[in-house]
């Protein structure tokens, strides 16, 4: 006869046995990001990629022969890899624990009008020259950064008015997505060519022109976010396995932990879109590759689904700067080629029950 220890024994054997391979799948990612740090116009080595890393830490790039390239590596390459990878980590995780508030596996940040809102408050800032710093790209950041915030205060009102329930999360977010994409629409229909298609570049997702400056704020944010997420993983578990009726016995106020979740969620997603612009696709598939290998545990979960967005979002840029090179085809559609495909696959694949 199976007992309850019998089961949560077994249970904590599988845990363990999921948790080993999160170094082994950082540790490749890691291998990884020094290849695509190789690739480019001029391809380079291994030893000079790190080279250029160690050298421009310790601040001694200029003394190097070979400085030129190790600039191009330290402060162009680099840093793209880097905001793709943290990019990918933090839009996935953000789509995971809206899934879990929500309880319904097709959210995504972007599903409460996140990208949309960004996306006007660069338009306004490209198109009009309206910001805090006119006719810069700090401009545009700040716009599209400040944009996400009002949307994601706006969803969380209409929420809270009724009764702050995951239905109503979606449906306010759906609504305030459709608005701000009605404006950013007429916008880009009243504006002449040139600031129009610099407004449509914005909304595909680059990572071109990523700074250090970029990379630490995003790490910085990202980073609080994993740890917040992870702290709160049970709770997660309960509320999006339980309900809000199970939580409550539990002495957990799911009213309270959306709230956190969601405003954890929403910063990080609204910095790395003011950096990034509009990556969409990635803060879907990534949770639902992760909750296919590992289940509905958010102790693996999230962990998982960061480290498979960042993967994806690696591979997707640097298939984009490599496969037309010089050309660069922004990541936001490589992703969209990628992942639409993979995506359905998988689907497929888990109603078959051959996943």
């Amino acid at each position: 006869m199976i007992t309850h220890n019998d089961i949560k024994k077994q249970y904590d054997n599988n845990f363990r046995k999921q948790a080993i391979f999160i170094p082994i799948l950082i540790l490749v990612l890691v291998v990884l990001a020094i290849y695509c740090t190789r690739l480019g116009t001029v391809n380079t080595s291994s030893r000079q990629v790190v080279s250029a890393v160690i050298n421009g830490i310790k601040g001694n790039i200029e003394d190097m022969p070979d400085s030129r390239n190790q600039k191009i590596i330290f402060l162009l390459r680099v840093p793209r890899v880097l905001m793709a990878i943290l990019a990918g980590v933090g839009l996935s995780i953000s789509g995971t624990v809206m899934q879990n508030i929500t309880k319904n596996p097709m959210v995504s940040p972007f599903t409460i009008g996140i990208s949309s809102a960004a996306a006007l408050g660069a338009s306004i800032a490209i198109v009009f020259g309206i910001s805090f710093f006119p006719g810069t790209s700090l401009g545009i950041v700040s716009n599209a950064f400040i944009s996400a915030i009002i949307c994601a205060i706006l969803v969380y009102k209409i929420s809270k008015i009724l009764t702050m329930s995951p239905e109503s999360i979606v449906l306010s977010g759906i609504a305030i997505n459709y608005l701000f994409s009605a404006l950013t629409s007429t916008i880009q229909f009243i504006a002449d060519e040139n600031k129009l298609s610099a407004a449509l570049r914005w909304t595909f997702g680059s990572l071109n022109g990523i700074t250090w400056d970029q990379v630490i704020m995003v790490f910085i944010v990202t980073g609080i976010s994993i740890v917040y997420f992870m702290i709160n993983s049970w709770k997660l578990n309960i509320l999006s396995s339980g309900g809000d009726e199970v939580s409550k016995s539990m002495g957990i106020n799911p009213e309270k932990l959306r709230v956190s979740i969601g405003v954890f969620s929403v910063l990080t997603t609204a910095v790395i879109v003011s950096f990034a612009g509009v990556i969409g696709f990635i803060g879907l598939v990534a949770p639902h590759i992760g909750r296919m290998i590992v289940g509905g545990d958010n102790r693996l979960l999230i962990p998982y689904s960061g480290i498979i967005g960042g993967f994806l979002l690696l591979l997707s840029d640097t298939i984009g700067r490599t496969i037309i090179a010089p050309v660069t085809i922004p990541v936001g559609i490589i992703i969209s080629y990628l992942g639409v495909p993979l995506f359905v696959h998988l689907i497929i694949k888990s109603k078959k029950g051959e996943i």
